[in-house]
């Protein structure tokens, strides 16, 4: 792709970004206070957070693949069960992601 091709996309990505952003402040408010919709838009969320970890926890290009990143996200997992305070969560899965990496 060339660069002007792509700032073309990223303009005309933006602009429709700004757009629909733009587009949420019209709606009738009475629509935004219907309880089902409070449900779903309160899991949307935690949808696209374990959409990202997945994808960026298991996935190299086209494949997916076990390697260190799932142990951090495995040990991550364990202490967010464990309770751990969230700093915690975070050094625990990088270290033993590198753990893992260096082992490797």
């Amino acid at each position: 792709m060339t660069p002007s091709a792509m700032w073309a996309v990223l303009i005309a990505t933006s602009t429709l970004c700004f757009t629909i952003k733009l587009a949420g402040h019209s709606v009738p408010e009475r629509w935004l206070a219907n309880p089902r919709l409070q449900r779903i838009n309160a899991l949307v969320p935690i949808s696209l957070l374990s959409a990202l970890v997945v994808a960026q926890g298991l996935v190299v290009h086209t494949h997916v693949v076990f390697d260190h990143r799932l142990a951090g996200l495995g040990v991550a997992l364990a202490a967010l069960f464990a309770r751990a305070p969230f700093p915690v969560v975070v050094v625990s899965a990088a270290v033993t992601s590198a753990v893992v990496y260096h082992l490797h």
